[in-house]
């Protein structure tokens, strides 16, 4: 069961995830127009990084009839951050791919992808939320 802040900040989440796949959506399609009729498959599909693996997950949680356990703040960041390096690595592979050369740093973007959204599954499973403090009762 999630409460209205984990619900506001899921959508928040899902109104960002979005706004980068349209943002990434139009870059690419800005870039490779002016690319000389040179097109990368890695530029024009870099969108679908936020849309299917950012705000799909997300929605298709909050529209659950039994709702299940919401992600927290902190995995959430990490998720994004991981689908951040995926789609930063596809827009740069993009470039590269345009300019007809390549760079040896381009393993590094889905490494920390990947590892960045596997921490992200493992707190999100494991069910491991920052412990509250019990209120503390003044002696009388």
């Amino acid at each position: 069961m999630y409460t209205s802040d984990d619900r506001s900040r899921a959508l928040r989440y899902v109104r960002l995830d979005l706004i980068a796949a349209v943002f990434w959506a139009l870059f690419g399609a800005i870039y490779e127009k002016f690319s000389h009729e040179v097109y990368s498959y890695a530029m024009i599909y870099a969108f679908a990084v936020p849309l299917i693996a950012g705000a799909l997950p997300l929605v298709l949680l909050l529209c659950r009839k039994k709702p299940l356990r919401m992600p927290s703040a902190g995995t959430l960041v990490l998720w994004h951050a991981g689908l951040a390096s995926f789609t930063v690595g596809l827009i740069f592979r993009g470039v590269l791919e345009i300019y007809g050369t390549t760079n040896s740093l381009m393993t590094v973007y889905p490494v920390t992808g990947g590892i960045l959204t596997a921490a992200a599954l493992t707190v999100y499973l494991t069910g491991r939320r920052p412990a509250q403090q019990p209120a503390q009762n003044p002696a009388p």
